[in-house]
């Protein structure tokens, strides 16, 4: 199947604006799920192979993925600068509205309607986190062993139960050696990068 040609990259103030709308208006998490649906599917900005690729590196490293991923796209899409106004956009505008919603909850906490919203609301972000984990999941599984570590580590975590960050420090490495030997192999001496 071939694959779309991809837009051209943003500007800064578009950028912006469009990390500022996901910031205001996501609740209850599954927000990479939809950060992929309006910059891979929507606005075609980047591909989903590479989306995956910086999911997979903003869950690597410490703090908030939502932002960690946002800081990797506008990387990618506009350098350093795309990177800053990418995190400004996503943590800034949502705090302001997370404050007013705040202090508008403490007026309606009692009521039983606004819990009933929000674990509407939790159902939502749960299936978003699924079809992220899903589509995840397909591109990692082109071999035999990306699927056994991920068999391994969905095993040792749901079916034994072992603490999650021994499994990942021992599935982590296994996972980082394979895809150095899988670019390695392919980029032998002779082939073209």
């Amino acid at each position: 199947m071939k694959t779309p040609p991809l837009h051209s990259p943003p500007s800064l103030i578009t950028l912006f604006l469009a990390f500022s709308r996901l910031g205001v208006t996501s609740f209850g998490g599954g927000l990479s799920g939809w950060i992929m649906r309006e910059f891979v599917h929507s606005r075609k900005w980047i591909s989903e192979k590479e989306f995956v690729s910086g999911l997979a590196l903003s869950q690597a490293f410490p703090g908030i993925n939502v932002v960690n991923l946002a800081i990797w796209i506008g990387y990618r899409l506009r350098g350093g600068q795309g990177a800053l106004v990418a995190a400004l956009g996503m943590v800034v505008p949502a705090m302001g509205v997370a404050i007013l919603m705040a202090v508008a909850f403490s007026q309606v906490a009692h009521s039983k309607t606004a819990h009933l919203a929000l674990a509407g609301i939790a159902a939502a972000a749960i299936g978003l986190s699924l079809e992220m984990g899903l589509r995840t999941a397909k591109h990692a599984m082109d071999g035999l062993a990306p699927i056994m570590i991920m068999a391994g580590t969905f095993a040792a975590i749901f079916v034994f139960r072992l603490n999650l960050v021994g499994v990942i420090a021992i599935a982590a490495p296994c996972s980082v050696a394979v895809a150095w030997l899988r670019i390695r192999r392919r980029h032998r001496p002779g082939k073209p990068l």
